[in-house]
């Protein structure tokens, strides 16, 4: 591959990983207390690129002395400080776990003393310096299983929350395996092809962390924040419940109406014909038939109707203004940001935003 676009991917990669640092501690969106780690970690491993990149390409003081710091144990240990808040582990009342940022605040100590008692370049500088890379990695890989772990045996986050941090989780680790086979091809083989290869690999990694990771996190903490406020408001509200028409006198269709507004079935976003007719003791068929007739609709429009209201409830009260519309589409039980769009200006004619603007300017 031409080092032109090879060094074109790696600033590339630089340039995102500060953006999306500074995305996190300055946007009110992202801005949070995990989020301000997730930053570090990124900014770290932005700078470690960079740093690399100009020790190769630049002869200069400056980038020797950036060089003494190894920002690959800061890296380590604001990742793992970012998964012990996001599942709230009682590591966090531990004022202990602060300890794993000792490697990298020794690291340094060591690197300005090698440079400070003019030791570079004989044994002791090469001694530290295979040392540390071998402390390095270890640390990376002992943190790393560890916070998988933590997040595997978490009970206080969700399934989807779970799904997107272990799959962070995994990103990181397949980093870790490309720094590992670097490492081993400088030392043996004096070559830096596989430096490239994980450069390229960091940029996709932080081009996902841009585009979905960190803002898909975001909307479901927001979900979560905006169903836990209504869990706690809802034996203290009388809930809206629709008539039932007169004409309508078939037990399974009473029986439905009570499962939407009782058991709110419709915020489920994986609930399928074969659920609702299990959980009335019926065929799927009958079911189909018998809303059909009686309600005269599709049981995917009955259960979006639900979904609508509730939507429509949320957008319009100001306490949820805060909030993104995504996320306010994932608790009303919308599976995805466009199945939300579509039906909702399919029944109202107009975009969620929309009408969320009309009911601040009413």
């Amino acid at each position: 591959m031409n080092q032109t676009i090879l060094d074109f991917v790696m600033i590339a990669s630089v340039i995102i990983g500060y953006f999306v640092s500074i995305s996190l501690i300055t946007t009110s969106f992202y801005k949070s207390r995990a989020n301000n780690y997730l930053a570090l970690s990124l900014f770290s491993m932005a700078s470690l690129t960079l740093i690399e990149w100009l020790s190769i390409n630049v002869s200069s003081v400056i980038v020797e002395i950036l060089l003494l710091f190894r920002l690959d144990f800061l890296f380590a240990a604001a990742l793992f400080t970012y998964f012990i808040i996001q599942i709230k582990h009682p590591l966090l009342k531990n004022k202990w776990y602060k300890w794993i940022y000792l490697p990298f605040i020794g690291s340094v100590i060591l690197e300005f003393s090698l440079y400070l008692l003019d030791l570079y370049g004989t044994i002791y500088d090469v001694l530290v310096f295979y040392l540390k890379d071998i402390a390095s990695i270890s640390f990376n890989i002992f943190l790393i299983f560890w916070s998988r772990k933590l997040l595997r045996n978490s009970t206080s986050i969700s399934e989807n929350k779970r799904h997107w941090l272990l799959r962070l989780n995994l990103f990181v680790i397949c980093l870790i395996i490309i720094l590992i086979l670097n490492r081993v091809e400088l030392h043996l083989l004096d070559s830096l092809y596989s430096a490239y290869v994980l450069w390229i690999f960091m940029s996709l990694f932080l081009w996902w962390i841009l585009y979905y990771g960190v803002f898909r996190l975001q909307v479901i903490d927001q979900k979560e924040e905006i169903h836990n406020y209504l869990v706690s408001k809802k034996s203290a509200d009388t809930p809206i419940k629709k008539k039932i028409r007169s004409s309508t006198t078939s037990k399974i269709i009473t029986q439905l109406y009570k499962l939407m507004e009782d058991e709110e079935l419709y915020k489920d976003p994986l609930l399928s014909r074969l659920d609702l007719a299990t959980r009335l003791d019926t065929s799927e068929g009958y079911l189909s038939q018998i809303i059909n007739q009686e309600i005269n609709k599709s049981i995917i429009q009955f259960v979006n109707e639900y979904r609508i209201e509730e939507a429509k409830n949320l957008l319009q009260d100001p306490v949820f203004n805060k909030y993104s519309i995504e996320a306010i589409g994932m608790e009303a039980g919308f599976k995805s940001k466009s199945a939300f769009y579509n039906t909702f200006n399919m029944s109202l004619n107009m975009s969620p935003g929309a009408y969320r603007k009309l009911q601040k300017t009413s």
